[in-house]
């Protein structure tokens, strides 16, 4: 599993927060699945940590947080408030 030194480096960290994220771009767990290039029980086993801190390794944190971030998924840090997540701003076109 990932070592909590390696951790520090994900901004995806709670189950509750992956789930908020695919359901922020109408995925199901077979599509997030697809798209990190993990199992879906995988998927299932990460959300199903809810609030607590995801215990998977490094490599599949990875995989699934750049799957959403490429989707247009941006984490929010703790910062004292709780991690989050939300859209990322669509960029405007320039003139």
């Amino acid at each position: 599993m990932a070592t909590r030194h390696l951790k520090a480096h994900f901004m995806l960290t709670t189950g509750h927060q992956l789930r908020a994220a695919r359901s922020l771009l109408g995925w199901k767990q077979e599509d997030l699945s697809v798209k990190a290039g993990v199992g879906v029980n995988t998927v299932r086993r990460m959300e199903g940590f809810g609030p607590k801190e995801i215990n998977a390794y490094g490599a599949t944190i990875r995989a699934v947080q750049r799957a959403l971030e490429k989707a247009g998924i941006e984490f929010i840090a703790e910062n004292g408030g709780g991690p989050g997540v939300r859209l990322k701003k669509p960029r405007r076109a320039k003139r």
